[in-house]
């Protein structure tokens, strides 16, 4: 394969927090026009897809970060570049994140393989796709990992490769660090964003999502202990980021998976940075922030989907078409 092309952040995104929040509220990027579909789960609830279908036989399945959805921008971004490079794309939203409540009193979290899974062979069950790529930013980029490697024996052959980006491979350092003095601005839009499904929730569930001192919680620990832990059976936020941290699922991954993370990344500590697994290969450029790799051309590709675009082009089979 050819050498992967260096990532060179913009003069005036002069650091980390800029990196990272400058394309949130300023990328302007033009929304596909998605096909939304319902599909239900096993245990009750539903899952809603966007699709950006082009006519292909290969399909890129992108999995955004916490508390995004299909619309956010890096998902935005990819989706357009790969239907431009002749993908077929669905982007999935997590429990909740499609704009109406979940059914259940659960969430789609760093470990529900299942869900990821659900998608994948929903879109194999059409009988349209040959080849699978899976795509993840942030927590979607750890959830993709842990479902190739704890999952490695259920993952459909039809999956090929995967990019993820900004990958919290080690969710107890991540919440370390994001529980840190200098990430004080993000970890309270996580836990502003949280509380509202959380309240949402407690409408039908008042036992399960108590509302009283929500106000208190100050970093993921506060939040997984109450919450995430209890509604999904693990006994405590340490053991819930044990069991989902896709570090641990590396050396058991199958498939070519590149793992794209900034070596400035405010929300990664060293561990989040692996060099194990056979198959997994690490791109770890000086600058990027998180889900940033911003570009300054108005409207153009970011950095971090012409690589994608650039990395899966071999799995593409050229001239298939339904």
């Amino acid at each position: 394969m050819p050498e992967i092309p260096a990532y060179r952040r913009p003069w005036p995104l002069f650091n980390a927090h800029l990196e990272t929040i400058w394309p949130s509220l300023f990328r302007k990027v033009v929304a596909p026009l998605y096909r939304r579909e319902r599909i239900a789960t096993p245990d009750g609830d539903f899952l809603d897809l966007d699709w950006l279908q082009t006519g292909c036989a290969d399909l890129a399945i992108l999995s955004h970060g916490l508390e995004g959805d299909s619309r956010r921008h890096y998902v935005v971004g990819m989706a357009n570049a790969m239907a431009a490079c002749g993908w077929d794309v669905l982007a999935w939203n997590f429990r909740g994140c499609g704009g109406e409540a979940n059914v259940q009193p659960r969430f789609t979290h760093n470990g529900s393989t299942g869900d990821l899974d659900e998608v994948v062979r929903h879109a194999l069950a059409s009988g349209s796709y040959r080849n699978v790529v899976l795509i993840g930013f942030s927590m979607g980029g750890n959830l993709t990992l842990v479902y190739l490697g704890r999952d490695a024996d259920r993952v459909p052959g039809e999956v090929r490769a995967a990019v993820v980006f900004s990958v919290p491979c080690d969710l107890a350092e991540s919440s370390v660090r994001l529980a840190e003095p200098g990430n004080t601005l993000y970890m309270k839009r996580f836990l502003y964003l949280m509380g509202r499904k959380v309240r949402r929730q407690a409408r039908r569930f008042p036992d399960l999502f108590p509302l009283e001192g929500y106000r208190d919680l100050r970093n993921f620990t506060d939040f997984d202990d109450r919450y995430t832990a209890p509604l999904h059976g693990f006994a405590s936020a340490r053991h819930y980021w044990e069991e989902c941290s896709s570090l641990r699922y590396l050396e058991r991954v199958c498939v070519p998976s590149w793992i794209v993370n900034a070596r400035n990344d405010p929300f990664l500590g060293p561990n989040c940075f692996p060099q194990g697994g056979r198959y997994i290969r690490l791109v770890a450029p000086e600058h990027g922030g998180h889900c940033g790799f911003s570009t300054w051309a108005e409207g153009g590709p970011y950095w971090s989907e012409r690589l994608a675009t650039f990395l899966l082009s071999e799995f593409r089979m050229e001239g298939r078409r339904r």
